[in-house]
């Protein structure tokens, strides 16, 4: 009974601290301000990228420092189901970094490996390759294989996880010369803590449209990932520089529209089926 009067005590106590908080205020009037007061400001996306931009120039900090988002997601599904966790490469309208990813082959059709290797594969072969990958002595970013193989290739399904070739993950098909300039200029993104994607986007020395662009085929591509019947996936969006500080994005304009995303969803499952 003793105990219970204490707790019933502490939570009273909760009650009132709770109350005595003041509701947050919208928009500050004086420049100098307590911030836990007041909401986070949130910022168009073309205004934002231009306060990046401004922030270098006022700073005297490096010009072609990259530019990364910070995507906080709605994984939520009926019945305390959950969006698992995904990877996934996206190729950006506009590159930003010269460094190419590593991509290896597989196949055993000599005509095949040459066009390969003609096409900047860094590593090309076949089931000889297996006893390398598994032993560590060959690694690389992407694995792409032609359909003829992947019988024998069994043995590296657990090894590779992800990265595994298939044709959901556009590394698996005959076109060989696509999927290589596909895998070697795209940016992989993965959901880190069950629910955030952090990633770079741009650099901030790019024009303004290129980042916007390249930022909103990253979420293009995050949003297929949930059923457009569903609440967004995307919860909250930051964007920040290397030596800036984070900017609060509106979402408006930014999302896709649920039409898109279900003619996505709809080639994707045409795909698998093929």
């Amino acid at each position: 009974a003793k105990r219970g009067s204490q707790k019933a005590k502490r939570e009273e106590t909760k009650k009132q601290a709770v109350s005595r908080r003041r509701p947050l205020m919208s928009k500050p009037v004086d420049d100098v301000y307590l911030t836990w007061r007041y909401q986070r400001p949130s910022y168009q996306l073309e205004e934002a990228v231009a306060m990046l931009k401004k922030f270098q120039e006022l700073d005297f900090t490096y010009p072609k420092q990259f530019v990364y988002m910070t995507v906080f997601l709605d994984m939520a599904l009926e019945k305390k189901k959950k969006v698992d966790p995904f990877a996934s490469v996206v190729h950006l309208p506009h590159r930003f970094t010269e460094e190419l990813n590593k991509v290896l082959v597989f196949t055993e059709n000599e005509q095949e490996a040459e066009i390969a290797r003609e096409n900047g594969a860094d590593v090309v072969g076949g089931v000889e390759l297996i006893k390398w990958i598994l032993e560590d002595e060959i690694q690389a970013d992407f694995y792409v294989a032609v359909p003829a193989i992947m019988p024998k290739l069994i043995p590296l399904r657990s090894k590779l996880r992800r990265k595994y070739p298939s044709t959901k993950r556009n590394s698996l098909g005959h076109d060989i010369p696509k999927m290589l300039q596909f895998f070697r200029e795209g940016l992989e993104y993965t959901v880190e803590d069950e629910c955030v994607i952090k990633t770079r986007i741009a650099r901030l020395d790019m024009a303004p449209e290129q980042i916007i662009a390249n930022l909103k085929a990253v979420i293009n591509d995050v949003c297929t990932f949930k059923p457009a019947t569903y609440d967004p996936i995307v919860k909250r969006l930051v964007i920040r520089s290397s030596t800036s500080e984070g900017l609060l994005l509106n979402l408006d304009g930014i999302l896709p529209q649920k039409e898109k995303i279900e003619e996505e969803k709809e080639e994707n499952a045409e795909d698998d089926e093929k």
